[in-house]
């Protein structure tokens, strides 16, 4: 019997390579899947309800544009009357509207159950501006006045119709001027309206220009304190003397007034990432300190009308996700997609790749055992009287020719080694014995 030549074995190897293949490609292509239906990427561009052309809301939106644009994401503006407006599309899906500025005070979770709040960015002072003089708030102090509300559609009018009535004065009497609320300056000064009311920031530029006219003054809001107490979405600010302007000091005298906070509101489906996004906008907007806020005060996690987001809470607890510290937008976004697929994938290829090489050594012990089998057979056939020895020397020719051609890799060869000195000696007791 010549030496064991055993031929270089790729068979195990090349098995191995091609299953770890296919795992790795059903592992792509169900990420592929996951990413493209499950969680599909931030769309690059959303609409946002403002407020009335040059009002507060569209200079504070006009920021939110040029941020979200550093990060890729362009944000369209829509002009609308106002709060109600806004309302109105952000529960209407086909507007087109993801998110929009709303004063508090408007609305409800029963009442708008697909909105949610990304929290309160400002206070918005309900001013009252009156050309002369304006005398206690009685049932018919209004009568016959030309009085501005806001326009129609908008949360101004809504909440000074309330606040009016809860003063106990009637409106029936009066007269509602509908008109843009930046020509109110110019009509108080021509005399087209005695009374302004103005649900409004401090950044507005119509209240500056109030302020700024002559025979005009503001008046603080009467039983400030009990309104508060009573409408819990309101809040008591006060309007230092002169900070108008300290040289002709106006105001003349502190005002107290009342002041709903507005919010940003969101669809409930409004990807989470361009939550965060709009929530690191709102930060850089309205996180400086004013007349009425400290700083670092807003954004703030008040759910005034609506309960906040989930993306909201988990903001306002440890700030922005960990990805968008460290990596630009984009790049957040494709790895933490990436991660949320690879972690529990990996976690279960993991155990499997442990698996793979003993499930493998476990199969090419198989097939040697296999012959071993073989050769018990052989041997015990052997001992019988009437066995025809010829056939068992064949017989154990063709099993030692299957081991010399058995392929097995490089670690299992001992296992073969073996294998062949048994088959000698089963073949040496064998030629030991005549034939019969």
């Amino acid at each position: 019997m010549g030496p064991m030549n055993f031929p270089r074995n790729e068979a195990g190897p090349r098995r191995i390579r091609l299953l770890a293949a296919a795992v790795l490609v059903a592992v792509l292509v169900g990420a592929l899947l996951f990413l493209l239906f499950v969680r599909p990427a931030p769309p690059r561009s959303i609409t946002m309800a403002t407020g009335a052309d040059g009002g507060a809301y569209q200079q504070f939106a006009e920021r939110y544009r040029r941020i979200l644009a550093q990060h890729g994401v362009e944000l369209r503006l829509v002009a609308t009357r106002g709060g109600v407006e806004n309302l109105q599309k952000l529960n209407d899906p086909a507007s087109g509207i993801s998110v929009a500025f709303v004063q508090g005070g408007l609305t409800s979770e029963k009442e708008s159950p697909d909105l949610v709040s990304l929290g309160t960015v400002f206070y918005e002072p309900v001013w009252i501006f009156v050309k002369g003089e304006f005398g206690k708030p009685t049932a018919g102090a209004l009568k016959g006045k030309h009085v501005f509300l806001g326009p129609e559609g908008s949360g101004s009018r809504k909440l000074g119709l309330e606040l009016i009535a809860a003063l106990g004065m009637e409106t029936s009497g009066m007269d509602i001027v509908d008109l843009p609320t930046a020509e109110v300056p110019a009509a108080l000064r021509d005399g087209r309206l005695d009374i302004a009311l103005v649900v409004a920031s401090w950044e507005s530029p119509v209240v500056h220009q109030l302020f700024a006219q002559e025979n005009v003054s503001a008046i603080s809001f009467p039983r400030a304190d009990a309104h508060v107490a009573l409408r819990p979405f309101l809040n008591k600010v006060t309007v230092p003397q002169g900070v108008a302007d300290l040289r002709k000091n106006i105001p003349p005298a502190d005002l107290v007034l009342v002041a709903p906070k507005t919010s940003i509101v969101a669809r409930g489906d409004l990807h989470p990432a361009l939550q965060y996004l709009l929530l690191e906008a709102a930060a850089q907007t309205h996180s400086a300190p004013g007349i009425f806020q400290k700083a670092g005060q807003f954004p703030s996690a008040e759910p005034i009308d609506l309960p906040l987001s989930d993306e909201a809470r988990q903001y306002y607890r440890t700030g922005p996700p960990f990805l968008m510290r460290y990596l630009p937008f984009w790049m957040a976004i494709m790895v933490g997609r990436l991660l949320v697929v690879l972690i529990p994938v990996l976690g279960v290829l993991f155990p499997l790749v442990r698996l793979l090489p003993s499930t493998y050594g476990w199969y090419i012990r198989r097939r040697i055992f296999s012959l071993y089998g073989e050769l018990k057979v052989l041997e015990i056939e052997m001992e019988a009287p009437s066995a025809d020895r010829a056939l068992l020397r064949n017989r154990l020719e063709r099993l030692e020719a299957r081991a010399n051609h058995l392929r097995v890799p490089t670690m299992f060869t001992h296992f073969l080694y073996t294998l062949r000195a048994h088959i000698e000696l089963v073949r040496g007791r064998l030629a030991q014995q005549p034939d019969r």
